[in-house]
């Protein structure tokens, strides 16, 4: 390994360590993504190991150009896809179109809401992403539940069904994204194989923490209907939400039947929502005038998180530098070695790593350390794959800080590390170990 190499992977590991540690550095993780995507890329030019014999020197930029932009194009197809997602379901959140989801948990007992909340969390997630569904689920339990000690648990219990129901759909989390882009697996197959252990994975820590919830919700608690200020009729609203959920669902059947990548489906059904939300809003008179509403797709673009967007480029981008000087196959290769080819306990390991640091580099790097192979468990959908998927999405609920849910919860309801660490962990590892069982249940006696 050259020392430019050395370099490389050192400004990497410097980078992940501030991201995990954004918490204690207040130091925004897209900035540092950034920085190490312009670093790695930057020192890679100046290696001439990394470039063949028969490359001149005056070459070397062409080169090193292509290589840069075929990685960005990889890049670009998720980040498009997250672009298209994150505007379709603020689309539909912002137009009324989640009501429904508050009517249907209405429950005077504890452990009946407990249970729907889970049920709810885990199809949404499915649906939409973790962090949206987190976010919409715990807006709707404030009005819900006053007694702060049950609506952590409550809380809590949101943000492992959120991880749970991500990842066992292509489009239910980042990282299954990411793989499903890549087609290492696929989304019959993901669901197939992953439901059974992500449901189990749930419903597991969800009995446990029902133990703890006894009787009725406070009768001060609002089970009244959401009043949102909307300017769409009932009707529309939701037509807003087939067209948005439903445009969701029909995506990964969009590209079995293009065999187009699942950016173009998502923007297929962003487009439509655009077209359909723009007549309605011309429908109404009061909004004819310049300037229109806020809630018009034009402006909801405008506020899109681009921080997160950032940082999935430059991370993506920093490990596919990694991918290009040989290091991660090298790592891939090791990692084989010293665990004999164990991939339930390689990803098991990766699992428990993403409840520390992100999931989305961990995922980027096995990607990078793996190739896609024709047959056996390194083949699309094969089991090394499909267990990816679903360690790096269940293994973030160990900790609060393991996923964009637990982050997001975490600062809404204010739960505290500690607290969390103390009465979830334990509960969350239980189900996390479950579903591998489960999965392996499925491979190994019932065949699947």
């Amino acid at each position: 390994m050259s020392t430019l190499t050395l370099t490389i992977v050192v400004v990497f590991v410097f980078g992940y360590l501030c991201i995990a540690l954004e918490t204690l550095t207040k130091v925004n993780k897209a900035a540092v993504a950034l920085l190490m995507l312009v670093a790695c890329w930057t020192l890679y030019m100046f290696d001439p190991g990394n470039f063949p014999a028969e490359i001149t020197a005056d070459g070397i930029a062409a080169y090193a150009g292509s290589v840069i932009e075929g990685h960005l194009g990889s890049t670009a197809t998720t980040l498009f896809f997250l672009m298209g997602a994150m505007t379709i379901v603020e689309t539909v959140d912002q137009n009324g179109g989640f009501n429904f989801v508050r009517d249907m948990l209405k429950t005077r007992s504890k452990k009946a809401l407990l249970w729907r909340i889970t049920i709810m969390t885990f199809f949404l997630s499915a649906i939409l992403d973790n962090m949206t569904t987190a976010i919409v689920m715990v807006m709707i339990l404030r009005k819900l539940i006053d007694d702060r000690k049950d609506r952590l648990i409550y809380a809590s219990l949101i943000i492992i069904a959120a991880n749970s129901g991500g990842a066992f759909s292509p489009i239910g989390d980042v990282t299954t994204i990411m793989l499903w882009n890549k087609s290492l697996i696929t989304a019959a197959g993901v669901i197939k194989e992953l439901f059974i252990p992500s449901l189990v994975s749930v419903v597991l820590p969800a009995y446990i923490l029902s133990l703890s919830l006894k009787g009725n919700v406070n009768a001060g608690a609002d089970l009244g209907t959401v009043v949102v200020d909307n300017d769409f009729t009932d009707g529309q609203r939701k037509a807003v939400f087939w067209i948005g959920v439903g445009g969701l669902i029909f995506v990964p059947i969009f590209k079995s039947i293009t065999h187009l990548p699942p950016f173009v489906g998502i923007l297929l059904v962003l487009g439509v929502l655009w077209l359909f939300t723009e007549i309605f809003y011309r429908k109404a008179p009061e909004h004819n005038e310049e300037g229109g509403t806020q809630k018009r797709i034009t402006n909801i673009i405008s506020r899109i998180d681009m921080g997160t967007i950032l940082f999935f480029l430059g991370i993506l981008m920093a490990v596919s530098c990694l991918q290009e000087i040989g290091v991660l196959s090298a790592l891939g290769t090791g990692l084989n070695d010293v665990f004999d080819g164990n991939h339930y306990l390689i990803t098991g390991i990766i699992g428990v790593l993403s409840s520390i640091v992100d999931n989305v580099p961990l995922v980027a790097g096995c990607m990078g350390m793996y190739p896609l192979a024709e047959v056996g468990d390194m083949a699309q959908d094969g089991i090394f794959w499909q267990l990816l998927a679903y360690c790096a999405g269940v293994g973030g609920s160990m900790l609060i800080i393991g996923s964009a849910a637990g982050v997001v919860v975490m600062g809404l309801e204010k739960i505290t590390f500690i607290w969390y660490m103390k009465r979830i962990s334990w509960i969350a590892f239980i189900g996390y170990v479950a579903g591998i069982l489960a999965y392996w249940v499925e491979k190994t006696v019932i065949g699947l």
